[in-house]
């Protein structure tokens, strides 16, 4: 080997041994007062091949909360893959959950038993349930209770697809809904926004983040229990500026994720600047 070149290759090894030995990644966002925070995105797979996905997991499984395995995708998809999928998120420590869609379906054709018996043979942690587009009488003590003995938690969605977005009337209802549903044993509750975040749930017909309603189911559940569907990015951004960091986001889409988990630590050019994200620094610079 030319002696120059043993020079750069001799460099380059001592270069990444300092790094992988004495400095990571975390080292620096403690430096930086970047928060160690407890996940608070659930993120969607809209039906990528398990591959695409198990790639994401690899990278991302430290900031995700619960996995939405897409909507009904996984239902008419190969089923090895669903699996494999699912297997996936469970060896990385990451629960799962189907989407609603499924659910109001299958109870609205009389099936949920079956739709039941196929999530836990699949292996998914929870299920959603809800009553966005196909209206069925449901009791959320049965359903928690049908779900609970097949090994599977329930959280609920709260508000109508095509119903517009919510009004004072109808925010009463879904959060009273919503109370009865934590009282059945479901253990967390969704707000709609559809994939479009605009003229639905607490996004007005403009896009905009109507910001007193969003308040109110803080305000009677917890950023704990509520999570709030942010579909895009307008919706993230507007829900991250307006409760801070330890706001709760779902139906994100996976690729997207790490896009908001950088907005969440102010290190988003868009975030930086705004007190309730920015990073505060409280160890000082080495002499």
């Amino acid at each position: 080997m030319h002696c120059a070149t043993q020079v750069v290759a001799r460099r380059r090894t001592i270069h990444t041994d300092t790094i992988h030995e004495k400095f990571h990644t975390r080292d620096y966002l403690e430096l930086m007062g970047v928060p160690d925070l407890t996940p608070a995105t659930s993120p969607f797979d809209p039906g990528y091949d398990p591959v695409t996905l198990e790639a994401h997991l690899e990278q991302s499984a430290h900031l995700i909360s619960i996995l939405k395995i897409s909507m009904a995708c996984w239902i008419v998809a190969n089923e090895a893959s669903t699996r494999r999928k699912v297997n996936t998120a469970k060896r990385l420590g990451v629960p799962t959950v189907t989407g609603g869609g499924p659910f109001e379906i299958a109870a609205r054709e009389g099936l949920l038993p079956s739709y039941l018996d196929l999530c836990a043979d699949i292996g998914v942690t929870r299920i959603e349930s809800g009553q966005g587009f196909a209206d069925s009488n449901l009791n959320p003590r049965e359903v928690v209770k049908m779900a609970a003995s097949r090994g599977l938690e329930v959280q609920f969605e709260l508000g109508k697809k095509h119903d517009g977005p919510f009004t004072e009337e109808s925010l009463s209802e879904w959060a009273e809904q919503g109370h009865r549903w934590l009282e059945a044993g479901a253990v967390q509750l969704v707000v709609e926004a559809r994939e479009s975040a605009k003229g639905v749930g607490l996004f007005d017909h403009d896009g905009n983040l109507i910001k007193s309603f969003a308040d109110c189911f803080v305000a009677a559940f917890g950023f704990e229990t509520v999570l709030f569907e942010a579909p895009n990015k307008a919706s993230q951004f507007a829900l991250l500026d307006h409760f801070g960091r330890d706001v709760h986001l779902c139906n994100v889409r996976i690729e997207e994720l790490l896009r908001v988990e950088i907005y969440r630590r102010g290190l988003h050019a868009d975030s930086y600047s705004k007190p309730k994200l920015r990073p505060v620094r409280t160890m000082p610079l080495a002499a």
